[in-house]
């Protein structure tokens, strides 16, 4: 299936697709096969992590995928276990053996651990897996700007990217402006909130009625005018190519404010607050 993706450039040049596939929880032979359904659908970006135990599932369906490896933009994560340079280093490799790949596109240090202190030094460990050849592109999960800012300040290397908690409950509007202001790009774990009561919001219901659209789709775009770049997760076959389908309409300035008023200071879904929260 053809499906017009629009890409985005990274600050290292790399460029990736506007919108991919989240993973978590895809696991075996109904994960590789959910997710060799979303290359057929038309998705080029397939994200997944150390700890979500699934990188052989990834590398599975993209070895049933008739889609080349090149065509395809691959990401993982290293766990919070493993900051330590040399151990960096080793979950890195490991990664790669798992989903039987040479390389992946990107590469994240998933949580920022403040209180272990030790995310500079694997930082360092994704700038050299890089050099070698094992990464094309390396960036970092759920961190604030003064961890970002320490990166640059100690490495001389800022990140492509920061995944963070973004939905419509939980707009990290401060944070964005920030990402864009030193030239790091957005991309929008759990889009769409993980929960049923986003899918019930009168608001989103209404301006999907609007443009004859699903809430799905108006809160997926809604990411993409934001700049940000969703991850959705899902393994039924028409969902995914529902959640591909929002390039062919553009929400309105009115109605971008009226998803940013749904804003909540408590929206995150779990909780996790990156400047205390310690990922194992």
């Amino acid at each position: 299936m053809s499906t017009f993706i629009p890409e985005i450039t990274l600050n290292d040049g790399i460029t990736l697709p506007a919108i991919g596939l989240g993973t978590y929880k895809l696991n075996g032979n109904a994960g590789a096969q959910a997710i060799d359904s979303a290359i057929d659908a038309g998705y080029r970006l397939i994200d997944t992590a150390y700890n979500y135990e699934n990188e052989g599932t990834v590398g599975e369906a993209i070895r049933r995928s008739s889609v080349s490896r090149k065509e395809l933009t691959i990401t993982s994560k290293l766990p919070g276990r493993y900051q330590t340079y040399d151990k960096a280093v080793t979950a890195i490799q490991e990664s790669l053996y798992r989903g039987n790949l040479d390389y992946y596109d990107l590469y994240l240090i998933h949580w920022p651990n403040p209180k272990q202190d030790q995310f500079v030094e694997a930082w360092q460990a994704l700038i050299d897996a890089k050099k070698w050849g094992l990464i094309r592109s390396i960036g970092v999960c759920n961190f604030l700007p003064e961890h970002l800012e320490r990166l640059e300040k100690e490495t001389g290397t800022k990140p492509s990217m920061n995944q963070i908690e973004l939905h419509p409950f939980f707009n990290q509007e401060d944070q964005r402006i920030w990402h864009e202001e030193h030239n790091i790009k957005t991309q929008s774990w759990s889009p769409l909130a993980r929960a049923s009561e986003v899918l019930r919001n009168e608001t989103l219901q209404e301006i999907a009625e609007h443009h004859n659209k699903t809430i799905s789709q108006i809160i997926l775009r809604w990411h993409h005018q934001l700049g940000a770049i969703p991850i959705p997760k899902s393994s039924s076959p028409q969902r995914q190519v529902e959640n591909l389908s929002i390039f062919d309409f553009t929400l309105n300035d009115t109605e971008m404010g009226r998803v940013a008023e749904l804003t909540r200071p408590d929206g995150r879904i779990n909780d996790q607050d990156p400047a205390v929260y310690e990922e194992f």
